[in-house]
């Protein structure tokens, strides 16, 4: 997988890893409004069983990401996709709040930009307005 873009985590003694992907950004501004709601909502939930069904579901969504890219790749052993009543089966709410790290990262690495600088020397013009 793509380790630039992705954070590791654990869930039932498996390892996950949580990828932003193009799916995964749609879906969550479908849910969300976009990327830059999403923390505010996650803040903002009603209650602590909401603030938990959002984090399980984000988790879930960036864990079925990494399935999704495997199946696509190998075709004839496709693995089965992650659920959220597995994931509140097989984690405490401790562990939902050590992965909440995680996701973070996951969605810093998979919106970075690397930004390259173009070589000294070459000669730039001005322009004025007005």
């Amino acid at each position: 997988m793509d380790h630039e873009r992705s954070a590791t985590i654990q869930i039932g003694g498996k390892e996950f890893e949580l990828i932003l992907t193009t799916r995964a950004t749609k879906a969550i501004a479908n849910r969300y409004g976009g990327l830059e709601n999403l923390g505010e909502k996650l803040m903002k939930s009603e209650n602590f069983e909401m603030a938990l069904d959002e984090i399980v579901w984000l988790l879930t969504l960036l864990a079925n990401q990494s399935i999704l890219i495997q199946n696509l790749k190998n075709k004839n052993t496709p693995e089965d996709l992650l659920t959220e009543e597995e994931v509140e089966l097989l984690t405490s709410p401790l562990d939902l709040a050590a992965y909440k790290n995680a996701i973070t990262e996951a969605m810093f690495r998979g919106t970075k930009r690397n930004v390259e600088s173009e070589e000294e020397g070459i000669a730039t013009k001005n322009v004025e307005v007005g």
